[in-house]
């Protein structure tokens, strides 16, 4: 297996390609990254051209889920988007916060970055940005975010660990994250976990589902649920890439699974805050209004 640097290389070089591939081809393979099949058109995404917010210019087909949609996003947010490639998501999530928040984009592809502002320009909107870095040493102070959103990226990160503290780091206090990422469940053969081009596929860096949530759970966060959850299948015409007849059936049969997870978590609110929050119950539960014979 590689050091955790040649991971990102080979992850940076190939986003660096996707960046200026037709979303067609993205889209019908995994993460755009491996040969397209001819059998399956989306292999990975949802469909988010009925979202509020949508761009067509800045969906590049790569996603694996729609978290906006899961976010809980308020009027006067501040969001990160972690991954976020040609801006889409930042879009989405910059129609529910309005004019009165802001919406942080960050990638480590200067291509992305490069689309991303062009397509913010375009739309006029001066509460977007986007900073280059990488999302396991991200670029913004602590404790900014209410909410930070991903969509099919962490993944792709070889520390996964760090990326979750760093998300626990630049959350404010009860604010929370809803990301979209790809996770196993059982086993993937060795011919897939060892390429690099499944790694960029959004495929060989996935981990069990189960440590991917106790890495959650072990960073701190509360109330942690899968709002989503949906399984991909690889089409045969790309596993035949990797694996003899007999490896693709037994990958097929041995209840190995690859799923895309939408997932939600809180980051625990101070114990100032907790009293504010309890003053305000106490004090909403013995109001009364006058004449309505409640006192």
């Amino acid at each position: 297996m590689k050091n955790e640097q040649e991971l990102k290389d080979i992850v940076k070089e190939r986003y660096t390609k996707i960046a200026e591939q037709e979303k067609t081809l993205n889209a019908s393979s995994c993460c755009g990254a491996t040969t397209p099949s001819n059998k399956v058109y989306n292999i990975m995404m949802d469909d988010y051209s009925q979202t509020k917010g949508y761009v067509e210019d800045a969906d590049l087909g790569l996603g694996c889920g729609l978290p906006t949609e899961f976010a809980k996003i308020k009027r006067g947010d501040t969001v990160i988007d972690l991954g976020s490639g040609a801006g889409n998501d930042c879009f989405v999530a910059r129609n529910e916060t309005g004019s009165e928040g802001k919406v942080i984009g960050i990638d480590f592809t200067s291509i992305m970055i490069e689309k991303a502002r062009r397509n913010a320009e375009k739309l006029g909107l001066n509460n977007v940005e986007f900073r280059e870095g990488d999302i396991d040493a991200m670029p913004v102070n602590e404790n900014v975010a209410d909410v930070i959103v991903s969509n099919c990226v962490l993944n792709l990160v070889p520390n996964k660990k760090k990326v979750i503290a760093e998300i626990y780091r630049t959350l404010k206090s009860s604010g929370h994250f809803s990301i979209s990422d790809v996770v196993l469940v059982g086993e993937l053969p060795n011919a897939l976990k060892e390429d690099a081009e499944m790694y960029a596929g959004c495929v060989a860096g996935a981990i069990q589902k189960s440590d991917y949530l106790e890495l959650i759970k072990n960073a701190g966060f509360q109330n942690i649920n899968i709002q989503k959850e949906k399984p991909i299948r690889i089409p045969d015409d790309i596993l035949e890439k990797y694996l003899s007849k007999e490896e693709m059936s037994a990958f097929n049969t041995n209840g190995a699974g690859i799923f895309s997870i939408t997932v939600y978590a809180e980051k625990e609110a101070t114990k100032k805050q907790k009293i504010q929050q309890n003053s305000a119950v106490v004090s909403s539960q013995n109001s009364c209004e006058p004449n309505t014979g409640c006192c």
